[in-house]
């Protein structure tokens, strides 16, 4: 699973292996582990209880809980992402964003894309 972060903005893309496990599991994580050993973990969830996408920040762990009809209508069919928006205390918008993460057309040296999506315009050559 990837992490983007920028501003207020969230987006994380999943392999088809991490779709297949929250779409059966309910669940996914990862984490980056630093010197002194902590953590900075984050997970997607599929939950009956949410209506939108969300985030919530506890304990260094980025949670994005997404509603489970969703969850399962993403992960089988062609759909890409889940996107959702959500107001802040100040106002201001967070924007979260799970995507179906896609191979590149011109492979990566060092990139293990074995588990990805194949990329919608392989075929053209377009990227």
């Amino acid at each position: 699973m990837k992490l983007r972060i920028r501003d207020n903005s969230i987006r994380l893309r999943l392999t088809r292996g991490e779709v297949e496990l929250l779409k059966t599991n309910g669940i996914v994580s990862a984490k980056t582990v630093f010197p002194g050993g902590r953590e900075f973990q984050y997970q997607v969830e599929a939950s009956p209880a949410i209506v939108n996408p969300t985030a919530f920040f506890s304990e260094n762990t980025i949670t994005v809980r997404l509603p489970e009809t969703a969850v399962l209508a993403w992960a089988t069919t062609e759909q890409v992402s889940l996107p959702g928006e959500q107001v802040l205390d100040d106002g201001a918008k967070l924007n979260v964003l799970v995507e179906k993460d896609f191979a590149c057309v011109a492979p990566r040296e060092g990139e293990d894309e074995s588990d990805m999506f194949p990329h919608p315009n392989a075929a053209t050559g377009n990227c």
